[in-house]
């Protein structure tokens, strides 16, 4: 899920929160990493990048309701309308075409032809959008293990947390204050 990937590139560090996004060369290592087309990286292009990126943190934290949003950006959140607006016009930025795959018979988008930059935000807020209007939004949660930033998306139930180790220091951390 690109669209998990890009909101989960803040994350907890050694030293607090940690964007993985925060550099240019961070941003080309997550590209190569998410095996996405290789795009000439600027800072212009990670402006872009992390612009969609809040918008979309911005409404995770929307879609994850009544639940807490993430720690990290609770402070610093778009409004959801302003949010939406800001992934929509991102996404418009390349207009794709529907190309006909034949003998197959099947159906497929392919994006005009544009600036790899644009192309390159343009995909990513279409996965936003995509994710978002899909079924896997409403099991769309914050972590909300002392330290974790992340979102992530319940695999079943009782899951309250994203990863076993943000349950481990959830645990440890009950039994602190309990023991104070």
């Amino acid at each position: 899920m690109l669209a998990l990937e890009l909101a989960t590139t803040v994350r907890y560090g050694p030293n607090g929160v940690l964007d993985v996004l925060e550099t240019v060369d961070g941003l080309t290592d997550w590209l190569r990493e998410q095996d996405l087309p290789e795009v000439p990286v600027d800072e212009r292009v990670r402006e872009s990048v992390v612009a969609v990126r809040r918008a979309l943190r911005s409404l995770f934290a929307d879609a994850a309701r009544p639940g807490p949003p993430s720690k990290a950006d609770a402070n610093r959140l778009l409004d959801p309308a302003t949010a939406a607006r800001q992934l929509n016009e991102a996404a418009a930025a390349v207009p794709r075409v529907p190309v006909l795959d034949w003998p197959d018979g099947r159906m497929r988008y392919r994006p005009t032809e544009a600036d790899p930059a644009a192309l390159l935000t343009a995909e990513l807020a279409k996965a936003g959008i995509e994710f978002l209007s899909g079924p896997d939004r409403e099991r769309l949660r914050a972590c909300p293990a002392p330290r974790c930033v992340r979102y992530f998306v319940q695999d079943h139930p009782r899951q309250a947390w994203c990863k076993p180790s943000c349950g481990n220091r959830a645990r440890v951390s009950r039994h602190y204050h309990r023991h104070q």
